[in-house]
């Protein structure tokens, strides 16, 4: 084998050196009427970041902040897949209704008490995904009101479903330079708090 590849050459890094940033690389632009898959978290390139549901919420939390996510994949103790939780489910008001009603304190709160279960949760087929566009992305999560949307296909192995894809409307508005803003999230624990009070 040594006599058939010839050795590339080497060069020693001088102090000028530096590391190429995630917004430094190059991108394609794109427009409503590109491919979906353009803007979709591949999950069998990336690991996608998880959660026990036994976890407390503020662990939870803290792992949003240390990977920069707003959004972890919360399992059982065998790593099947239980629920969703988002920064919406975190930051929002179930975390206040739940205090409310079962008489925890927000210290005490676990990633089951809030999250969004696997019953609730709803999926798009990677079949269809591979052959819509951008555009009509946006309109499914529009139309279900939610800013991520899950993405599973069939293992020919197992024949389980399996969540094979993500797509986030923060990615997608930053990928395409526009605004998706039809989901509006309560940005502060007060505003959440005086919502509460005025509920008819």
């Amino acid at each position: 084998m040594d006599t058939q590849y010839q050795a590339l050459s080497t060069l020693s890094l001088p102090q000028t050196t530096d590391l190429i940033h995630v917004e430094q690389r190059p991108q394609r632009a794109l427009t409503l009427k590109s491919p979906a898959l353009e803007v979709m978290t591949d999950l069998k390139v990336i690991d996608p970041v998880s959660i026990c549901e036994d976890a407390l919420l503020h662990d939870a939390h803290e792992r949003m902040v240390s990977h920069g996510i707003r959004l972890l994949f919360v399992t059982d103790r065998e790593g099947a897949l239980t629920g969703l939780l988002t920064a919406s489910d975190v930051l929002g008001e179930r975390p206040l209704k739940c205090t409310q009603e079962r008489g925890k304190q927000r210290k005490e709160l676990l990633v089951s008490d809030v999250m969004t279960p696997r019953r609730e949760l709803e999926a798009l087929d990677m079949a269809e995904v591979a052959h819509a566009s951008i555009g009509q992305l946006i309109a499914t999560m529009k139309h279900t009101g939610r800013q991520h949307a899950l993405v599973v296909e069939l293992n020919g192995s197992s024949k389980h479903l399996e969540v094979c894809g993500l797509f986030s409307t923060s990615h997608i508005a930053r990928r395409l330079g526009i605004s998706l803003n039809f989901i509006r999230v309560p940005q502060a624990f007060s505003e959440i708090e005086h919502a509460l009070l005025h509920e008819d």
